[in-house]
């Protein structure tokens, strides 16, 4: 992503710790954008969350510093997001250039990581 410009919401497993900076600026939780980047939350951590148990979720609640109400905001607004990626809702706002054995080489990354996600994205002209 460039630097100050927003991150591709379809892309947020792939989000660097300064997309993901960014994004909370967008949903309002930017004060919390340093305490994220000084604890390495980027969009593969994001995407875990959904697998934390509640003694992980205390536990990031606290090294974060986060007030429980932005915390249920931060699972809503990522909640959002993937409920739109899934439905095909995202806008993409720049062309995308796919390469055909892409979805070749998600295939192999998820058979080396079992954590990993496949994922399919349908390209229209």
């Amino acid at each position: 992503m460039g630097r100050g410009r927003s991150p591709e919401p379809l892309d947020f497993f792939i989000w660097t710790v300064e997309d993901v900076g960014l994004w909370l600026e967008e949903i309002n939780l930017g004060s919390y954008r340093q305490v994220f980047e000084e604890n390495g939350v980027n969009g593969e951590y994001l995407e875990s969350l959904s697998m934390f148990t509640t003694e992980q979720i205390l536990r990031f609640i606290r090294r974060c510093h986060m007030k429980w109400g932005d915390f249920i905001t931060l699972c809503k607004e990522l909640r959002r997001i993937k409920v739109a990626c899934l439905k095909g809702e995202q806008e993409v706002r720049e062309a995308m250039v796919a390469l055909a054995c892409l979805s070749t080489v998600f295939v192999r990354a998820a058979k080396q990581n079992r954590k990993s996600r496949v994922v399919s994205l349908k390209l229209e002209p």
